[in-house]
């Protein structure tokens, strides 16, 4: 079982590059930075964690920089957006990001991908939140074909391109791992479509066993091997840990709230001990 910390980096938090060092010190196998390039003063879009939106959402600096920052500073961890907002960048400068992180790194990047919940964050970058599914795996299709190939071509409904040359490629060929986030009723689908794991909120659910077993079946059928699963977000305690490891992840992702270095560190060391009990 692999086990990882996601944590908004922000103007007011601790350093994105310490708090790798602490990260990978303490055992952990991965650090995940979430995305949100602004949020609207409006608050039109609830937010799914509940009525109060805290502060860490418009204060996130960009998820690439501080990854690069905490992959500068560390040897194994596994760095990576969780979530990438894929519907609001551009493709061909989002897959010279994700391989320019991966090549500096050594091939640790773990690409996080996701449509959004905040209607009116993606409509100020031009983006239809109706047709948001369709606009990410073209443009994951459209990055893939970059990552791979010397002279990539993509001709899609939202994304059209000719030939190009873009480099570097990322270390991991073809590509990173492209972790798939959400839980809605087409979510394995896409899984199985275009990505390599599976990587659900493990917020308020007990229990995954059923939709890995589906995933799983969908895979099987599509003439894939078994789909990882990263469940993300998951709450300090034992007895979630050990029953996402029953039913089949592979990955458990604690989140932590962004804060200075007097909170944060005995915060991993909580999560740590949970984590070697499993070990």
């Amino acid at each position: 079982m692999k086990f990882g910390i996601s944590m908004f980096p922000t103007d007011y938090a601790i350093h994105p590059a310490e708090l790798a060092k602490a990260v990978e010190e303490r055992g952990f196998e991965s650090l995940f930075f979430p995305e949100h390039t602004h949020i609207p003063s409006s608050r039109i879009s609830p937010w799914p964690g509940g009525p109060d939106l805290p502060r860490q959402y418009w204060h996130a600096m960009d998820p690439f920089v501080a990854m690069t920052a905490a992959a500068m500073v560390t040897e194994k961890l596994q760095v990576g957006p969780g979530i990438c907002l894929v519907i609001e960048r551009d493709p061909i400068s989002l897959a010279k990001e994700v391989a320019s992180v991966d090549h500096l790194s050594g091939g640790r990047v773990l690409f996080g991908i996701g449509g959004g919940w905040n209607r009116e964050e993606m409509e100020n970058h031009g983006t239809d939140y109706t047709r948001r599914w369709k606009l990410l795996r073209e443009r994951i299709e459209a990055m893939k074909t970059i990552w791979k190939d010397e002279e990539a071509t993509y001709h899609g409904e939202f994304v059209n391109f000719d030939a190009i040359w873009s480099w570097p490629k990322p270390a991991q060929r073809p590509h990173p791992p492209i972790l798939v986030g959400g839980d809605g009723e087409r979510t394995l689908q896409r899984v199985v479509r275009y990505g390599d794991e599976w990587m659900p909120l493990a917020r308020n659910i007990p229990s995954f066993a059923g939709r890995i077993a589906e995933l799983q079946e969908l895979a099987a059928k599509a003439g894939r091997g078994p789909i990882p699963v990263t469940m993300f977000g998951t709450p300090p305690e034992s007895d979630r840990v050990e029953q996402f490891i029953k039913d089949g992840a592979s990955r458990v992702v604690f989140p932590i709230n962004a804060a200075g270095k007097d909170e944060v560190l005995p915060a991993l060391d909580e999560l740590s001990k949970i984590a070697g009990t499993f070990a």
